[in-house]
This record gives C-alpha cells, sequence and structure tokens, in this order.
C-alpha cells in the first residue's frame, strides 16, 4: 500500500468562502491530508468516480457535472447538464460507466443520465418524480424525498432510498432503453426517514441508515432470478435512548474489508463503530466517542482502516482520528482542517490512465 497514491475530492456549499472542489493529497500512513488546490463548482454536495477512474461526477446547481481525472489527481472541467428537476444531492455510475444515477432531495426525483464514450454527461434517459405521503406531520418528512440512490452489487437495480416516505424503492434498470422499473419497495418503520444504504464488498449484506429514529435497518440480500430479495435481520441503534430526542443520524460507511461499519450522529455529534459479524452480516457496538465539531455529515475510513475523517459541516472543519481496535477506541489524531461548510468526499486511489 506504501507505493499507492491517493487523493481526497472534498465537496463543499460555495455560499460562503469556499469555491468547491478541494483536492487534497493524501498519507494513508499517517492519516494526513494536504491540500492541493480547489476547482469551481457551484454547491458540489456529494461527488463519486467512476471505476476506471478516469472521470469524476458531481452534482451542482446546474445539474450534473463530469470532470477527467488527470494523472496526478487533478480535475479537468468537461461539461455540465440539466437533470430534469431541481438540483440533486446524491450521485452514483455504473461499472461501465454508461448511466449516471442522480437523486433529488427537494423534488422526490430519481434521474438516468446517459453518458458519452469520452466520459462527459449526456442527455436524460429517464426520470421518475415519487409521489405519495409519509405519515409525519412535519413538513421536513411527509413529502418525497430522496436523500441518496446506489446501484446494487451486480448493478441490475438502484435503490432509492427516500426519506419522506419512510421508504427505499428499488428499480429495475433496463440498460439497453435506459429505462427504469419499479421492482420492489422497502418499506421502513413509522417515520424512521432512511438516509443512507450501503452494501458490503461481497454484496451479501445491505445497511439503511435512519436520520430521524436514530437505528440501523441491516437486511441480506440476493439477487435471486424474482428479483431483488431482501431479508431484514437486524434494527441496531446508533445512540443510546436518552441521545435520540437530540440527534440526527447523518451517515453510515463500511470499511474496505467489509469488516467495520462507522456510522455519524448530528446533534450529539459523535461516531458509533460497529463490527461486522462475517457469518451474518449482523452489526455489534465496538465503540463511541465525540468527534469535537457539529454536524458530522459525512465520513471517510482511510484504505488501510486505521484513520477516518469526520466532515463537521457547522463548524467547518475536517477533524482526523485514529482507531485502535484491539482496545476499542479512536482519538483525534492531528489538527482539524478548516474548510467552509464540506459536505461530501471520496478518497480516490490514483490509476495508470494507460492500462486504465
Amino acid at each position: 500500500m506504501s507505493e499507492d497514491r491517493y487523493v481526497a475530492y472534498v465537496g463543499t456549499y460555495t455560499h460562503g468562502s469556499s469555491v468547491g472542489i478541494h483536492i487534497y493529497d493524501l498519507d494513508v500512513a499517517e492519516g494526513s491530508m494536504t491540500e492541493r488546490t480547489v476547482v469551481p463548482i457551484s454547491n458540489p454536495s456529494h461527488l463519486t468516480v467512476s471505476a476506471n477512474g478516469r472521470f469524476l461526477y458531481s452534482i451542482a446547481d446546474e445539474g450534473v457535472a463530469a470532470f477527467r481525472i488527470l494523472p496526478d489527481g487533478n480535475l479537468e472541467f468537461m461539461n455540465k447538464k440539466w437533470i430534469g428537476g431541481m438540483r440533486g444531492c446524491f450521485v452514483d455510475v455504473d461499472k461501465a460507466n454508461r448511466y449516471l444515477f442522480v437523486g433529488g432531495y427537494h423534488d422526490g426525483r430519481v434521474s438516468m443520465m446517459s453518458l458519452n464514450q469520452d466520459g462527459s454527461i449526456g442527455e436524460i434517459a429517464d426520470g421518475i418524480f415519487h409521489t405519495g405521503m409519509g405519515r409525519s406531520i412535519a413538513e421536513r418528512n411527509y413529502r418525497p424525498h430522496v436523500n441518496c440512490v446506489k446501484l446494487t452489487p451486480w448493478e441490475k437495480y438502484l435503490c432509492a432510498v427516500d426519506g419522506g416516505l419512510d421508504q427505499v424503492k428499488i428499480y429495475q434498470i433496463d440498460y439497453e432503453r435506459g429505462k427504469l422499473k419499479i421492482a420492489d419497495i422497502l418499506r421502513g418503520h413509522l417515520e424512521s426517514a432512511p438516509r443512507m444504504l450501503r452494501f458490503t464488498p461481497d454484496g451479501s449484506y445491505a445497511y439503511v441508515l435512519c436520520e430521524e429514529s436514530n437505528d440501523i435497518d441491516v437486511y441480506q440480500y440476493e439477487c435471486a432470478p424474482q428479483g431483488p430479495v431482501f431479508e431484514k435481520i437486524q434494527n441496531i441503534p446508533t445512540v443510546v435512548e436518552e441521545e435520540r430526542w437530540n440527534c440526527g443520524a447523518s451517515d453510515i460507511e463500511i470499511s474496505e474489508d467489509g469488516k467495520f461499519l462507522f456510522c455519524s450522529n448530528a446533534g450529539v455529534n459523535s461516531v458509533v463503530i460497529y463490527t461486522i459479524d462475517q457469518e451474518t452480516g449482523m452489526l455489534e457496538k465496538m465503540c463511541a466517542s465525540a468527534i469535537s465539531g457539529d454536524y458530522p455529515k459525512t465520513i471517510a475510513i482511510f484504505p488501510d482502516r486505521q484513520h477516518f475523517v469526520s466532515l463537521n459541516h457547522d463548524t467547518n472543519e475536517i477533524t482526523t482520528f485514529k482507531v485502535d481496535y484491539e482496545n476499542k477506541y479512536f482519538l483525534m489524531d492531528r489538527k482539524p482542517i478548516v474548510i467552509d461548510q464540506p459536505n461530501c468526499i471520496r478518497i480516490h486511489k490514483l490509476v495508470d490512465q494507460r492500462t486504465a
């Protein structure tokens, strides 16, 4: 791993002093991030990198934007496209780089954008507005809000996590025609407000983070001939009972080896680390601690899993922590990085583009 080179792309709101995507050089062994440059773009609230490591796709006020990743990790702007609705909040891309999928929080829309052979964004292939009402009288919860769109491990389906409807809608993807068709719905518990979904690296288990109920639903997953099969096997809280009233679970990430799940909690401003049972997929709390900042909106685990970072949106900083797995705790490892309203982060290993 010492020969591998990594960069981190950090998206920010650009209402204040920030102007776009911050690029950091990573020293994985030391757990350090050194800012290199900032690429201008309006409010890149989420971004992702193509499987071949050649392109970065980002939310923008105008829709979605495409960048070419240069050999040193810098970004070269390619184009922007409108997504057919209000601004998005989450993007995902299939491994063959055929389509970009966008989730819309403000209008409850799922958009499917074609990608050109050169990696730039093409036209809208399909788009579906979620309809219906949730069961809460709070304005924030009763309307459709797509928080996250995530491809299933074998990419036959797209999961659209809707925090307003307390549902995860699962769409079958027709790659030839560029169409989405509803295949199933995971119905969450009352006023749970599902926010994020992640799969284990082997594709056997799925974890749905619920923002309002502050818990994680664990599912066994199978891509069966008759369709996607999600079997719920566990529900586990992200905070203790007395903290739930002042908390909003905000993000989950799984380590590259599939052995640990990290969860951040806004309000109480903490991170929890769970072990993932390799036989059952079920979670067991290993440790939890405060992150010394406000609103840990997003977290990222370093490739060696010895360090992780928390993007503290309301205190305008990134805090870094080192994990002691043997003694089951983590501690802040260095001085916080000052950055205005950080929203998302993608750690990316640089690739030899001649062979990618």
